[in-house]
């Protein structure tokens, strides 16, 4: 891994996408810039243009409008890249998933790499996803720098949940 690699790995810009929520989990998202939390402490710098991100922070549900939107962002974003879906909406729709226009979570449009359960997730919890996202982002640039096979059983990704404790 080169200097350059490991200096995106370790400060990771952060974009935010509401897709359709009640803003819970937002306004706990945009706590983690205030001092008190201080997401920036950490490397993440939160940026607002999908081509310039490394990471992507979903919160929400998916409808049919959202869905479209989502998957246009994620498209602009350059790999490696890691979607981080917050809180209960963007994990499974929470308790909207027999609504109409409901669609699911995050992972409905897009590959997600770490959950946070939680209506609404602590900052905490937050912080503690964005850092294992960055672990995440980490392993695969070291994947994209030395490439290794592997057979077709199990699962092609690795999912994390952050505990919302």
């Amino acid at each position: 891994m080169n200097l350059v690699h490991l200096a995106q790995a370790k400060s990771p810009w952060v974009l935010h996408y509401d897709a359709s929520s009640c803003n819970g989990c937002d306004i706990e998202t945009v706590a983690c810039l205030t001092p008190l939390y201080d997401i920036e402490r950490f490397g993440a710098v939160p940026i607002g243009s999908p081509k310039h991100a490394d990471m992507l922070l979903v919160t929400g549900n998916v409808n049919h409008k959202s869905k479209r939107v989502l998957r246009n962002i994620y498209d602009q974003m350059t790999e490696p890249k890691v979607v981080v879906a917050i809180g209960i909406c963007a994990t499974s729709s929470g308790v909207f998933h027999q609504s109409y226009n409901v669609l699911g979570g995050a992972d409905q449009a897009v590959p997600v790499d770490v959950y946070i359960s939680g209506c609404p997730p602590r900052p905490e919890a937050i912080i503690d996803a964005i850092i294992m996202g960055a672990e995440k982002l980490k392993k695969k640039w070291k994947e994209e720098e030395h490439p290794v096979k592997r057979s077709n059983q199990g699962s092609d990704t690795e999912r994390s949940t952050a505990d919302v404790g």
